[in-house]
């Protein structure tokens, strides 16, 4: 009975030439999967193009609404963001493909499963650290530490001089990823820190400069901290992202360009569209401001850069992350209300908010006359926050100037 290896495949430069790659290497039958999460390609033709590149089989899975509800959701409700700027689009996909061909694995008694990650990327460790946290004895291949290629421009002949269609080109040789949440650009004509990207090079969003002259209004319904519904709406996860990520857009939101520190210990210029999760991090955090306790939400706050640093690393299947999780979507159930934004060239502003359940008293926060809040108070409880500064003053003196 042959070997099987089970391959994460894209149908993009890399997965193209590890399917001749992994057949003549370990000769062994390979068999390709294919995530749908929303990249807007052929997956018919993805499948045909795998075929007939080698693959004994190859499975396309619709996993749009588990990887929104299952993946995306958690980590907006944590508001997650990677170094204060990357919205973790790539990241949070991968453990969601790594469990899925897990699952093809032990279906298909594969002995091995791999991927197109490079041995200098982040995909490597997220990849392999599910893979192993799911099934601790499967045999992980990882083509790019093993084969001879040392570049994309190597893998590009190759696949000429074997007849395997690819995207890339001399022209255009930056990598990119795509999914409902974002598409990533890296590597090639990027890889000058100092270089604006090109003026052509948009997807999921036009140019803010060619973005309408007059705002649109939405409003994002909240329940429990997910999103469900838009202008009053109530839509699936699925559908909200694919309205969200259309009318932000059209409105030149949702691009970052940044210098972001990899996990295996070498800086990386990335160039990324998020639309959608632009504008429901906005969103979210507007309804959290008037349904969460100030020291709740101070303290989940602090939590952010651990959350989302787990998620960068690999970690999604990890107790750790798990018992943040659970801390996180304790305080969640009480981040219910609407928030109302204005789009406008590039901008996302919040204009309003409101909930059922709202801490705001407007009584309490009234410049005008009120009988709540006794203003003479306000001297104990700033005399009494003093005292440990009056102290240090008098103790030390002239020291300290």
């Amino acid at each position: 009975m042959p070997k099987k290896i089970v391959l994460a495949y894209s149908g993009g430069l890399d997965t193209s030439v590890a399917i001749k790659w992994l057949k003549e290497t370990y000769n062994a039958e390979v068999i390709a999967f294919c995530a749908d999460l929303g990249q807007e390609e052929d997956l018919p033709a993805i499948k045909k193009k795998a075929l007939k590149t080698g693959a004994s089989k190859v499975y396309v899975e619709d996993a749009r609404e588990e990887f929104v509800r299952d993946y995306i959701f958690p980590m907006l409700r944590a508001n997650a963001i990677y170094e204060g700027t990357y919205l973790l689009g790539t990241s949070i996909a991968r453990p969601l493909i790594a469990k899925k061909q897990i699952d093809i694995a032990v279906k298909e008694n594969a002995y091995a499963v791999a991927h197109g990650a490079t041995g200098k990327g982040n995909d490597q460790v997220r990849f392999e650290l599910t893979y192993y946290a799911l099934k601790p004895d499967i045999k992980v291949i990882c083509p790019w530490r093993e084969w001879s290629f040392d570049s994309r421009q190597s893998l590009i002949d190759y696949a000429k001089k074997h007849n395997i269609p690819v995207q890339a080109t001399k022209k255009k040789p930056y990598s990119t990823d795509r999914n409902i949440l974002h598409i990533s650009y890296e590597g090639g004509i990027l890889e000058d820190p100092w270089a604006e990207p090109p003026k052509d090079m948009y997807t999921m969003m036009v140019p803010p400069e060619k973005a309408p002259d007059k705002p649109v209004y939405i409003e994002i319904q909240y329940k429990n901290g997910n999103p469900v519904g838009l202008n009053g709406k109530a839509l699936s996860p699925v559908e909200l992202f694919k309205k969200l990520n259309k009318i932000a857009g059209d409105n030149g939101i949702g691009r970052v360009d940044l210098v972001e520190n990899r996990y295996v210990g070498m800086k990386s210029r990335g160039v990324y569209e998020t639309p959608a999760g632009t504008v429901l991090h906005t969103a979210h955090r507007a309804v959290e401001s008037i349904t969460l306790d100030r020291e709740v939400l101070h303290l989940r706050d602090s939590l952010i850069p651990k959350y989302a640093e787990l998620i960068y690393y690999g970690y999604w299947f990890s107790p750790e992350r798990e018992m943040l999780q659970t801390t996180i979507d304790t305080i969640q159930k009480y981040v219910t209300g609407t928030a109302r934004l204005k789009l406008y060239k590039g901008n996302c502003l919040i204009v309003g908010r409101k909930s059922p359940k709202s801490l705001y008293h407007p009584e309490l926060a009234t410049f005008e006359s009120e009988k709540i809040y006794n203003q003479k108070d306000a001297e104990g409880f700033i005399r009494l926050n003093a005292l440990r500064l009056k102290v240090r003053r008098i103790l030390r003196g002239g020291r300290n100037k």
